[in-house]
């Protein structure tokens, strides 16, 4: 099954408004003939209406960093999917390892806000990966089997035939150590045939992978030859124009 590659872009607590718009203005303008790869920027909360307002007319999605579940109550310093509907995020990042190691996400809390972003028809990119420490313990299949299983708990093949699972080994986000092509292929089949097992060979040969982990421009190339890599997670490569921009042209290098 062709799957369209997909390229997100999370920006994590950097780009203050202006410097948002200054990017997006840059990124508007070296994607506007880009037609064979899906794009999304995760601008920090601050930042999400004026880069929405930004991006209207243009093919680069919006997407935010996180949600929670309830739709409005006394949650001081979160954000709910009905405020991210409303000025037309497109999808939510959820569980992102930084979530889970320093905000106490857990594989339940996950799965809440994965329900609550689908209840508002939000697209999910659903994040996974394990530590160094599990990696070395040889860990790794099975940790990644868990979460998968976690973070879909109830959820029926419908809601989850448009999801995106993103594969973020924590020991290559930020550290400039990145899997191998031949060791992110392994573990996005490991996770496929997982999904297939959950529901079906229908649902897990559709559902996009994306590798997350010190992704750039030189690397991204050898990672989407790969069958099971469908896209991206960028981190710091994705805050400046010029380096995103050609991290998604990886079909021109």
């Amino acid at each position: 099954m062709k799957r369209y590659p997909f390229i997100a872009g999370n920006w994590k607590m950097n780009k203050t408004v202006g410097e948002a718009l200054e990017l997006v203005r840059g990124l508007k303008s070296s994607l506007q003939d880009m037609a064979e790869v899906e794009v999304a920027i995760a601008p920090p909360f601050t930042a999400l209406f004026p880069v929405a307002q930004e991006l209207k007319g243009s093919s680069i999605h919006l997407a935010s960093q996180n949600l929670f579940w309830e739709e409005k109550g006394a949650f001081t310093g979160e954000i709910s999917p009905v405020m991210l509907k409303e000025i037309h995020c497109r999808y939510v990042i959820i569980g992102h390892s930084e979530r889970r190691q320093y905000f106490g996400e857990t594989d339940a809390t996950v799965n809440r806000r994965i329900k609550a972003a689908l209840k508002f028809d939000l697209k999910v990119i659903f994040c996974i990966g394990e530590t160094l420490e599990e990696r070395e313990e040889g860990k790794t299949f099975t940790v990644l089997e868990r979460q998968v299983e976690g973070g879909l708990k109830d959820l029926v093949e419908k809601e989850v035939k448009d999801m995106v699972v993103a594969y973020e080994p924590v020991w290559a986000i930020g550290t400039g150590k990145t899997a191998t092509p031949e060791q992110a292929e392994e573990v996005h089949l490991s996770i496929r045939r997982k999904i297939e097992r959950l529901y079906s060979r229908e649902i897990s040969e559709g559902i996009r992978i994306q590798y997350g982990g010190s992704v750039t421009p030189e690397n991204i190339k050898g990672l989407m030859e790969r069958e099971n890599i469908d896209g991206a997670l960028v981190g710091g490569a994705s805050l400046k124009a010029e380096t995103f921009s050609r991290i998604v042209r990886f079909k021109e290098m």
